[in-house]
């Protein structure tokens, strides 16, 4: 498995322990969540390209396989959040260890609770995995909102080694 890229400047680890706290998601109104099927990966590139807007994923055909062929990829921890068009609106990609790699919601699709609403099932589909805690890793600049949201939903800094 290749290494994560190191932290960038300002970047942190967050974590949310799961514990009997954990609320229910609340998709709103309109939008639905699933799980990947094997049609989705060309979407889901997309939407992670449209959000980021870094490059960094390069183009689909070096990342589909990078993705797919990781250890810690199953597409069981992938879930995607389809709008009343069928468009896909937002996506949590997970790996395996309990690691949020990818949380994007579409722009056109913000300030519904999306999110929220993704990242409770998130904690869900993990504990009910036996994990006592999930991480990720956000940017306190680039992500000031991002990081409110997750300091919201109970999750703490802990030690990039943690």
């Amino acid at each position: 498995m290749p290494e994560p890229r190191p932290p960038a400047p300002n970047d942190i680890r967050l974590r949310k322990i799961l514990d009997d706290t954990l609320a229910p998601p609340r998709w709103p109104e309109g939008f639905v969540m699933r799980g990947l099927e094997a049609t989705d990966a060309l979407a889901l590139h997309a939407l992670l390209t449209t959000v980021f807007d870094d490059g960094a994923d390069g183009p689909f055909d070096e990342w589909w396989p990078r993705v797919s062929n990781d250890a810690e990829f199953d597409p069981a921890l992938c879930f995607l959040v389809i709008d009343s068009k069928g468009r896909l609106a937002g996506a949590a990609l997970c790996w395996t260890r309990a690691f949020v790699k990818d949380l994007a919601v579409h722009p056109g699709a913000r300030s519904r609770g999306i999110a929220e609403a993704l990242m409770w099932h998130v904690f869900a589909a993990f504990r009910a995995r036996g994990a006592a805690h999930v991480d990720l890793k956000t940017n306190t600049v680039e992500n000031a909102a991002a990081v409110r949201l997750y300091e919201r939903l109970g999750m703490f800094e802990v030690d990039w080694e943690g």
